[in-house]
């Protein structure tokens, strides 16, 4: 049985303060939930701030990004030998910003897994076709080409207990949420191919995220498909309320 994961995104929102301001919130919130695993994604400067306030909740620090290199001449990059010593759970990698805006790569995501897992940490892979390859046909063939080349060298063991999050980038910040069965049949055929990569106990226990306008009024009908195991939460998470209503709606099903 694989137990819902919802992680938050932040991307550039919330300094320390506004990040702490959330916290004393959301906490009571979601301080009864227990059958939804809860992952917040705070920018780089606030992953101190908020690793010291869910500390004792069971919560998981997500970092948004991480280099692959433990040190060197890498200008504004952030180790993952750092953020595993702020006590980080999970590392969102292969996000479409990074690949779109920062021209990242599938070999570099490739290498940014590796080293995610070297750091006893664990990789949410996000994945997703653009509005233009959708409506060409072309999604299960990018998806399919994504994995093949980001799950390089990933054991089974790997594999099983890492995230991938569906992402259809045309979803993603636009309020125009994947249809229900679109959202399955994109999370399906991810896990499907899993199993043709890594193998079918792998594929079993992956995780399968949808993430791409995510919100309390859809929560229920998107949580609730076979093969998605929990939503990575862009615009929703920043608001308490909002996020934690996201993940009662979730541990309801």
């Amino acid at each position: 049985m694989r137990k819902p994961f919802i992680a938050s995104n932040w991307k550039l929102h919330k300094t320390k303060e506004e990040a702490r301001e959330f916290l004393n919130s959301f906490r009571e919130k979601v301080k009864y939930v227990s059958d939804v695993e809860i992952g917040l994604g705070p920018t780089f400067t606030s992953l101190g701030t908020v690793s010291d306030g869910i500390e004792g909740t069971g919560i998981k620090l997500c970092a948004q990004n991480v280099y692959f290199e433990d040190e060197g001449a890498f200008t504004g990059e952030v180790s993952p030998e750092m953020l595993s010593e702020l006590g980080t759970d999970y590392v969102i990698v292969g996000h479409s910003e990074r690949r779109q805006i920062f021209g990242e790569e599938d070999r570099t995501i490739n290498k940014k897994i590796h080293a995610v897992f070297e750091h006893g940490m664990k990789p949410i892979l996000c994945i997703g076709e653009t509005e233009k390859q959708r409506a060409s046909g072309e999604t299960e063939s990018v998806l399919k080409s994504q994995l093949k080349n980001d799950l390089d060298g990933v054991t089974s063991h790997q594999a099983g207990k890492m995230v991938i999050a569906y992402e259809p980038i045309w979803a993603i910040g636009t309020g125009e949420s994947a249809s229900p069965e679109d959202a399955q049949a994109g999370c399906k055929f991810a896990r499907d191919q899993v199993k043709k990569i890594v193998g079918n106990e792998a594929g079993e226990n992956v995780r399968l995220q949808y993430g791409g306008s995510i919100k309390p009024h859809n929560a229920e009908v998107l949580m609730s498909q076979p093969d998605i195991d929990g939503g990575l939460v862009g615009s929703a998470s920043l608001d308490p309320e909002s996020f934690a209503d996201i993940i009662t709606i979730t541990e309801e099903l």
